[in-house]
């Protein structure tokens, strides 16, 4: 008697939100290096800034504060000298340096870490020319880099005038939107992006199922973040998302080795309760939060709907 095979379900990838920021600095080559040896199949909010001398520094907010030992813009500040930004440490314990771009591209080339992916978070205080610039003379200097380098770099992008540097600076990176907001990702980002990286929240709505729903029909790739809590990530693995962002990457990792031993067991434990006891999931603060982070995108980078038309010229994209 034949018997069908039970099709395998498929359980959403482990992306390091800063790398294992849990446990380590975020954004340091020892948080980047955890996630990957944890098991994390990407990293994300990889955040980038460019120094008063033209190099590309991995680091979430545009001052130095709230993280290391130092102050200053990041943009106002220079890497090298006495007084450079190499010289930086953290805060937290272990204490690290600030990497580079470089640097960071350096791990990824490892032979040993040659299948992880890493989304580059793309903060709105850069110029995006400048950065796309400085960024593609790193990423074409490694030997191979077109087939063991390009296809694993995802650009996550905020606001649309990104777009266009994007396509023609660094045409090789896939992009993907990131956000709260399902109808900026409609309008603006759907038809130049197939990742969307949405926070948890906004996919909790009415609109934010229909926008997982649009996701599935159309092929893009959903990534959803920052997810913390082990009723939140069962949640996300029933709305069938491509990627789960994390602090705790072997939070995730665990729970997932779990559900492909017994997922209806280990899937039962979390009910969905919270859904609507947390005042955050409801939609009036959704498009409260929503509306808030647009004011702020374009108090930085100008309105959504005064993008140029004009695009870059196109650069070759040979070492």
């Amino acid at each position: 008697m034949h018997i069908p095979l039970t099709k395998q379900r498929v359980l959403p990838d482990c992306w390091g939100h800063r790398g294992a920021s849990s446990r380590f600095p975020e954004n340091t080559l020892a948080s980047f290096e955890a996630a990957m040896r944890d098991g994390a199949e990407g990293i994300e909010s990889a955040d980038v800034h460019v120094s008063a001398d033209n190099v590309v520094v991995m680091f979430h907010d545009p001052a130095l504060e709230r993280t290391t030992d130092s102050t200053g813009q990041i943009k106002e500040r220079h890497w090298y000298g006495e007084t450079g930004m190499q010289h930086v440490r953290t805060i937290k314990e272990p204490k690290q340096s600030i990497p580079t771009f470089a640097e960071t591209v350096e791990l990824l080339m490892r032979p040993e870490n040659q299948h992880v992916k890493f989304n580059i978070d793309v903060k709105v205080q850069n110029d995006p020319d400048r950065l796309f610039s400085l960024m593609h003379q790193i990423i074409s200097s490694q030997p191979g880099w077109e087939t063991t380098l390009a296809p694993r770099l995802l650009l996550g992008l905020w606001h649309p005038c990104f777009l266009s540097f994007a396509k023609s600076r660094l045409p090789y990176c896939r992009r993907s939107y990131i956000g709260n907001s399902p109808y900026i990702a409609r309008k603006y980002f759907w038809e130049d992006c197939d990742a969307f990286s949405m926070a948890f929240p906004a996919l909790t709505s009415a609109d934010g199922q229909k926008f997982r729903l649009e996701c599935k029909a159309a092929g893009k790739n959903l990534m959803v973040w920052t997810v913390n809590k082990p009723d939140h990530m069962m949640e996300a693995v029933r709305w069938e998302v491509n990627a789960i962002i994390t602090d705790v990457t072997k939070t995730w990792l665990d729970l997932r080795t779990a559900l492909q031993t017994d997922y209806d067991k280990t899937g039962s434990r979390y009910g969905r309760i919270f859904l609507w006891t947390t005042p955050r999931f409801y939609t009036p603060f959704l498009l409260a939060h929503s509306r808030q982070a647009q004011t702020y995108l374009e108090k930085i980078a100008g309105p959504f709907d005064a993008i140029s038309t004009a695009s870059p010229p196109i650069v070759k994209t040979k070492a």
